[in-house]
Parts: C-alpha cells; sequence; structure tokens
C-alpha cells in the first residue's frame, strides 16, 4: 500500500525567491506553475488566468526584470529568482507605478482583464529602452491580447509613459 501522504511530500520541493521585494519561501511541486501559487496561494490576484498556453499575455509577471508567462513557468524555475506582479510594481499603495499612471490618464484599459500584463511588459520595455522605437514598442506588447480596447489607449499610454520618463529624467 502507498503512503499517499508521502508521496506528495516526495515531489514537493522547498523553493525561495523574491516576491514583489520580500523574500518567500514555501513547499510546493517542482511542477506547479507559477500562476497557481500567485493566485490560488498567495492570493495575488491581478496575474489574470486566461489561454494557459502563454499565447494571451493576461498572465504576465516580471522575473528578474523580465516578462514571462506564469502560466507557462514552473516552480523550479522560480528558485533564486526575483518575480514582481502587478501588485509589486507601485512603490506604495498611494504612488502609482509611472506605467500605471501613463494607463490610467490615457485610458490604456477597457474591461481591464489584459491591462496587468500589458503594463509589466511595458515597464520590462521602458527598463531596456526607455525610448524604444515603434517596432520595438510593437515587439514588446506582441505576447498581449486585448479584445477590448484596439490598443488606441493602449499605445497613447505607451508613448504618455514614455514621456513621463523623460520629465522624471530631465531630458528634452
Amino acid at each position: 500500500m502507498i503512503d499517499k501522504g508521502l508521496a506528495t511530500s516526495t515531489y514537493d520541493q522547498q523553493i525561495s525567491f523574491s516576491l514583489n521585494g520580500s523574500s518567500q519561501s514555501l513547499r510546493a511541486p517542482a511542477s506547479k506553475r507559477l500562476l497557481s501559487v500567485l493566485r490560488n496561494d498567495l492570493l495575488l490576484t491581478g496575474t489574470k488566468r486566461s489561454c494557459e498556453i502563454g499565447r494571451c499575455g493576461a498572465c504576465i509577471v516580471l522575473m528578474d526584470g523580465k516578462p514571462v508567462n506564469s502560466c507557462l513557468t514552473m516552480m523550479y524555475q522560480v528558485e533564486g529568482k526575483e518575480v514582481t506582479t502587478i501588485e509589486g510594481l507601485a512603490e506604495t499603495t498611494a504612488v502609482m507605478h509611472p506605467v500605471q499612471q501613463a494607463f490610467l490618464e490615457e485610458g490604456g484599459y477597457q474591461c481591464g482583464y489584459c491591462t496587468p500584463g500589458m503594463i509589466l511588459s511595458v515597464t520590462a520595455l521602458l527598463d531596456e529602452f526607455p525610448e524604444p522605437t515603434s517596432e520595438q514598442v510593437e515587439e514588446a506588447l506582441s505576447g498581449n491580447l486585448c479584445r477590448c480596447t484596439g490598443y488606441g489607449g493602449i499605445l497613447r499610454a505607451v508613448m504618455r509613459a514614455i514621456e513621463m520618463g523623460r520629465d522624471a529624467n530631465g531630458r528634452a
């Protein structure tokens, strides 16, 4: 007879990583998806569950500053990494991140379902390229689907975020 408790625990691993600037250490199956841990175990529901095959971008988080689909990321891949979700993007609850502010000002959302993934993708883009070309913007957003806005507000928000970055850094 197999002891199910023992069988289950042999597949669990202790996984340590940084989440939104705080150290995390939890036991989870190495093959459990990051999206499930974020939403179900840690109750961070800003990361959205949608296609679950990495095509829509609703589940994007930043891992070591790069956008990744959390629906495709296994927990063993998170070991020792820095993960940022939409909940951890702003410095405080009272002050939005500039990209969040730009999306709000320019109406870069409608239903809001894709918005967290869009904001994190744009944040990663602007961290790497503060003055991106239109091709770089298009490439950065190519993994994110929005079924509501027609992308007009989203593109205006990206341009506004670029402008805000210029203002913050004293560039003309």
